[in-house]
């Protein structure tokens, strides 16, 4: 089976937890264990976020003021190496050396005409008090918008049209190694009109959308999303909110869900199902559960309607 997974936020670094190196090799070795077992038995791709660590990147520059601060695609390309490098070693680890692990810096093509250029939705980097996030946005001049009962920042994040590496993923999946690519969506570019040549664009691609494209262009049977939630859940929130075990895309597709948190997923879920394939959404940690259907929300395009838990 080939199977693409995409490792939320919760995989690299945990809610109020400090971003640093030590936690971040710490939450991927514990999520590479957990993949292990679907590492040794399947054609495995995985693609991870990067948006603590983009926004991270992002205020270090800001703090070195004799130059002037690196674009959002190069830290983009930055932090696909920082943490493709750690799962990349910690998932050989995991498998004792018994396969190959490749990581490759991504690229993925978007629309330079994309609304979301106009619209800013993407969260990125720590959470800010209501006055420190005010205070950033009148220094740097940042989009801010609500996290929770926090604040963060907001960077565009345009539709991805096509990971331009998939054929390469495709040959290193062929010849049985294990690949991770995608990280943080992909570095956004925009091509020529012969698509020969690349430039970079100021924007994080959402990482489960990238992996949906990504899926489609190589044939893949399931996308699996990790999160740390245990379902997609209808009317999240309220005194009427349902967990969703399985739906159609087109059932689910009418629900409306949380921009820049479950609602790409979704989104990322339908497109998989719409090209023949089945995704899941559910937690890192009952990855075995998830499988065995026991947890978790499955969106593929031979059940009618909803199922809920």
């Amino acid at each position: 089976m080939r199977v693409v997974v995409a490792l939320g936020g919760n995989a690299l670094a945990k809610r109020g937890e400090p971003m640093t190196a030590d936690r971040l090799r710490a939450n991927v070795r514990s999520t590479c264990q957990a993949l292990a077992g679907l590492a040794r038995e399947h054609e495995l791709v995985i693609i991870h976020g990067n948006g603590p660590q983009v926004g991270l990147l992002a205020l270090q520059n800001l703090a070195y003021q004799d130059v002037a601060a690196y674009p959002l695609d190069i830290l983009g390309a930055e932090t696909q190496g920082m943490i493709g490098y750690v799962i990349q070693q910690e998932l050989s680890n995991a498998l004792g050396g018994e396969r190959e692990v490749v990581a490759l810096i991504s690229t993925t093509v978007v629309d330079e005409e994309d609304p979301a250029f106009e619209r800013p939705t993407k969260l990125i980097g720590p959470q800010y008090s209501a006055q420190d996030a005010a205070e950033a946005a009148a220094e740097y001049r940042w989009t801010i918008a609500r996290d929770g009962g926090a604040f963060r920042r907001v960077v565009p994040s345009p539709e991805p049209i096509r990971v331009v590496q998939a054929p390469l993923v495709r040959l290193l999946l062929e010849n049985g190694h294990l690949v991770v690519c995608v990280g943080g969506g992909g570095v956004p570019v925009k091509t020529d009109p012969d698509g020969k040549r690349q430039t970079g664009m100021q924007a994080v691609v959402d990482k489960d959308l990238a992996g949906a494209a990504l899926s489609a262009e190589l044939g893949a049977d399931t996308l699996i999303m990790l999160t740390d939630a245990d379902y997609v859940t209808e009317n999240w929130g309220t005194p009427h909110q349902r967990d969703i075990l399985t739906a159609s895309a087109e059932a689910i597709g009418k629900l409306e869900f949380a921009e820049g948190s479950m609602k790409p997923k979704v989104d990322a879920a339908i497109r998989v199902a719409r090209a023949g394939g089945r995704a899941l959404i559910g937690p890192l940690d009952r990855l075995d559960d998830l499988l065995a259907r026991k947890i978790g929300t499955e969106i593929r395009g031979d059940v009618d309607g909803i199922v809920y838990a």
